[in-house]
């Protein structure tokens, strides 16, 4: 009867090495924002316009707040004298 034990031959080709812990934190980080990018367009047809979308409408809310601010604010002049 033969018996298989690792440590005869070819087993050293079969172990895997551990990366150091700061490419396992990017590895890590790189499979989040993966699954989170995955599931943010789950459902989604075409993410690419709904991106265009959200940045169009980012730049109206910003227009507005600008065009708001440079109008004169809109509060109560104080007249002196």
């Amino acid at each position: 009867m033969g018996i298989c034990l690792p440590c005869l031959g070819g087993a050293a080709e079969d172990v895997v090495e551990t990366p150091d812990p700061e490419t396992r934190r990017r590895q890590l980080a790189e499979a989040a924002e993966k699954r989170q990018k995955e599931s943010s367009t789950r459902g989604i047809k075409n993410p690419e316009a709904l991106e265009r979308k959200k940045r169009q409408q980012e730049e109206m809310e910003k227009q507005a707040m600008i065009s708001t601010s440079t109008s004169g604010g809109g509060g109560l002049k104080w007249q002196v004298g």
